[in-house]
């Protein structure tokens, strides 16, 4: 019922820059949050950017200063920004939109099939 589908990885050389776009569509009364994560091999699944609030987004360390999270929530979209790409950014990055499907009931974690980014010579 609630499909995520995102776009824009690909391989890119290092001091590059990338654009991630995501968007939630379905049966969505509200979403909660959104955001990107990443995970390479033998990794664990790590946050770059999401927001988590009804402030502005949340950076992980790792990403601080290179990217930039912006939203449109009349779309349910979000779009990451990624500048000064490192070979360390290789993952593939997963969207995440934690939504509600009816007024007053749970939210639910839904993600998207992942999009790989490759930052190499």
């Amino acid at each position: 019922q609630v499909q995520v589908v995102e776009s824009g990885g690909g391989l890119v050389q290092p001091g590059g820059s990338l654009r991630l776009s995501c968007g939630a569509s379905g049966s969505i009364f509200s979403v909660v949050t959104m955001g990107w994560y990443r995970q390479a091999p033998g990794k664990q699944r790590e946050l770059v950017a999401a927001f988590t609030s009804g402030r502005g987004p949340d950076y992980s360390d790792s990403v601080k200063g290179r990217v930039t999270l912006s939203r449109d929530n009349g779309k349910n979209t979000v779009l990451l920004q990624m500048n000064s790409l490192k070979p360390e950014d290789t993952a593939v990055y997963y969207c995440n939109a934690d939504v509600m499907l009816r007024e007053s009931g749970p939210t639910f974690r839904y993600w998207g099939q992942g999009t790989q980014v490759t930052v190499s010579s």
